[in-house]
C-alpha cells in the first residue's frame, strides 16, 4: 500500500499550482496551469472562477498522474486573497470575480468608511482601513453598479474557498481569508454583525468559518470524477496565499519575517495578538496557525512590475527563453542606486504605505547615458525599495525582525537576495522548499489528516533552513540615499495617472 500524501494546491493570479507532499516533506510531483488576467479598464483586474476551477483539475490530475500510486490523506487550498466570487443561490457564479489588486472601488471604500462611523471606528470593528482591494468594496460596487446581479447574489466566497466548494459542495472559510474581507472581526475571530448591519448587508451573505487544518469538506462523486481525487478525501481550512506562504517557510510564531515576491510582493511578521498600526499602513490579517495574527505590508506590484518591464522591454531575451538570469546579470554590472535613476513600482495603484490607488509607476532621473541594465537595476531597486517601506513600518511599530526569509521570485536570484539583504539591512535566507502557498497548504492538509500535531511540527519536520546571506560592509548605508531618492519621488507617481474607469 502507497504512504500517505498531501495535496497542496495554490490559486494564484497568474497559475494555479499542484504539489504532492510526502509525509517527510519531500516534493513528490509539481504541475503549474496558467491564468489569464482580464484588465477591461484602466485599474480593473477580474478573473472568471470557473477557469480557476478547470486549472485546479488540470493541476490536479497532472500531479496525480506523476505519482499514479499517490495515497492522497488530505488537501489543502491556498488562494489569492480579497478576490470575490459572487454566487446564486443555486452556487453558480454570477459575474467574473474582482481581484485583490482591482482599484475600482474608491467611491465604495467612502461608503464603508462613512456607513460604520469613520476610519478609527471601522479600525476597531475590523482592524484594517477600508481599501479598494478589498472584498467588501467589491461587494456595494456590485450593488452600485450591477443592481440586477447584485439581486441574484447569495454568498460571496474566496477564490480558494471556491475551489474547495467545487471539490466537496461545502460553502465556508477560515480565519486568514475572512480577515482580510473588511467584514470580519480580526481581533475576536468572528464575522462583525456591526460591519455588516452598518452597510446594509445580510449576514446571510458570507459563509461559515473553520480552522485553517479542520476538514471543512470531503471530495464528492462528482469532483471525484473531475479530478481523480479519492471520493471522500478530507479537504482542510488552508488558507489566504500569504499566510499560507509563510506557513511554507516556516514563518509561523512571533519572531519571525518573511517577503514574498508574487505578483504583488508583501512583508509578513506573525504576532501573538492582533496589533494593528495605528495609522493603518500595514494590515492585520488572522495566521493560519490558532491564536496567532500577522503584520502584513503589500506591494501591488512587485514580481508583476519585473514581469512587466522583462516583457515590454526585453522582448529580445524572453523569446530566447533565458530574459531573467540575463537581465539579473545586466544590473549587477550596475552600481547600487543605479546611476540615479529611480522606479517608482506603482503600475496598479500601491497598499503600503501609500494606500492610494490612483497612483502609476514611474521611471525618474533618466538621461542619454543610461542603459536597460540601468532600468532593470532600478526596478528590481525600487520593488525592494517599496518593500523597504514595509520593513521600516514594522521597526517603528516594535516588530522590527533581525532576519528575513524569502520566498517567491525574489528568493530564487542570488542577485535579487543580495539586493534584498542590502536594502533591508538584514541578513535574509530561505528554506529547502520553494514551492510558495501550496506548500503552506500541504503543511495544514497533513495536520489536519493527523500527520502532525499542528503546524509548527509539521513546519519543523518537513522544512529545513539554509545559512543565513549578509548584506556586505556598508551596503545598507550607502542605499540611504538611494531610497530617500525613492521617497521623495513620490509625486511623480501622480504625473499621468489615468483615472479609474
Amino acid at each position: 500500500m502507497a504512504a500517505p500524501c498531501f495535496l497542496g494546491v495554490d490559486v494564484g493570479t497568474s497559475a494555479v499550482k499542484a504539489i504532492l507532499v510526502a509525509a517527510g516533506g519531500e516534493v513528490l510531483a509539481s504541475a503549474v496551469t496558467p491564468l489569464q488576467l482580464s484588465t477591461p479598464f484602466p485599474g480593473w483586474a477580474e478573473q472568471d472562477p470557473e477557469s480557476w476551477w478547470q486549472a485546479s483539475i488540470a493541476s490536479i490530475r497532472t500531479v496525480l498522474a506523476a505519482v499514479p500510486r499517490a495515497s492522497v490523506a488530505a488537501v489543502g487550498i491556498s488562494g489569492q486573497m480579497h478576490s470575490s466570487v459572487f454566487l446564486d443561490a443555486a452556487g453558480d457564479v454570477i459575474r467574473p470575480a474582482l481581484l485583490w489588486c482591482d482599484g475600482r472601488t474608491t467611491a465604495e471604500c467612502r461608503e464603508i468608511t462613512e456607513r460604520v462611523g469613520g476610519e478609527a471606528r471601522l479600525r476597531d470593528l475590523a482592524s484594517n482601513p477600508a481599501l479598494e482591494g478589498f472584498t467588501l468594496p467589491k461587494i456595494l460596487w456590485l450593488r452600485n453598479h450591477e443592481p440586477a446581479a447584485f439581486a441574484r447574489l447569495a454568498t460571496v466566497l474566496l477564490a480558494k474557498d471556491f475551489i474547495r466548494f467545487r471539490l466537496t459542495s461545502v460553502l465556508a472559510t477560515e480565519p486568514s481569508d475572512a480577515s482580510a474581507t473588511l467584514m470580519y472581526d480580526t481581533a475576536h475571530q468572528r464575522w462583525s454583525t456591526e460591519v455588516l448591519d452598518a452597510v446594509g448587508l445580510p449576514h446571510s451573505i458570507v459563509p461559515t468559518v473553520g480552522g485553517s487544518a479542520d476538514v471543512l469538506g470531503t471530495v464528492t462523486l462528482r469532483a471525484s470524477r473531475l479530478t481523480g481525487l479519492a471520493v471522500g478525501t478530507p479537504v482542510v481550512g488552508g488558507g489566504a496565499d500569504n499566510a499560507c506562504g509563510a506557513a511554507g517557510v516556516g514563518a509561523i510564531g512571533p519572531g519571525e519575517a518573511v517577503t514574498s515576491w508574487g505578483t504583488s510582493g508583501t512583508v509578513l511578521a506573525p504576532t501573538a495578538r492582533p496589533h494593528v498600526d495605528p495609522r493603518m499602513r500595514v494590515h492585520t490579517f488572522c495566521h493560519v496557525a490558532p491564536g496567532t495574527w500577522y503584520l502584513m505590508g503589500v506591494v501591488l506590484s512587485a514580481g508583476g512590475a519585473f514581469a512587466w518591464f522583462r516583457d515590454q522591454l526585453a522582448r529580445d531575451l524572453s523569446a530566447a527563453g533565458e530574459a531573467n538570469e540575463r537581465l539579473d546579470a545586466e544590473a549587477a554590472t550596475i552600481a547600487r542606486g543605479a546611476n540615479g535613476v529611480t522606479f517608482l513600482p506603482y503600475l496598479q495603484g500601491e497598499r503600503t504605505p501609500h494606500r492610494d490607488a490612483s497612483m502609476r509607476g514611474a521611471f525618474v532621473g533618466l538621461s542619454l547615458a543610461h542603459s536597460r541594465a540601468h532600468l532593470t537595476r532600478a526596478v528590481l531597486e525600487g520593488i525592494c525599495f517599496a518593500l523597504r517601506d514595509s520593513v521600516s513600518i514594522l521597526e517603528e511599530l516594535g516588530v522590527a525582525p533581525t532576519s528575513m526569509l524569502l520566498t517567491g521570485g525574489g528568493a530564487k536570484s542570488a542577485f535579487v537576495r543580495r539586493l534584498q539583504s542590502e536594502v533591508f539591512g538584514l541578513p535574509v535566507g530561505t528554506v529547502n522548499r520553494e514551492e510558495g502557498p501550496a506548500y503552506g497548504a500541504a503543511l495544514l492538509a497533513a495536520v489536519g489528516a493527523g500527520a502532525y500535531p499542528d503546524l509548527a511540527s509539521a513546519a519543523a519536520a518537513m522544512l529545513t533552513r539554509g545559512p543565513l546571506e549578509h548584506p556586505a560592509p556598508g551596503a545598507h548605508a550607502e542605499y540611504d540615499r538611494p531610497y530617500r531618492r525613492f521617497r521623495e519621488s513620490y509625486h511623480a507617481a501622480h504625473v499621468s495617472a489615468d483615472p479609474v474607469t
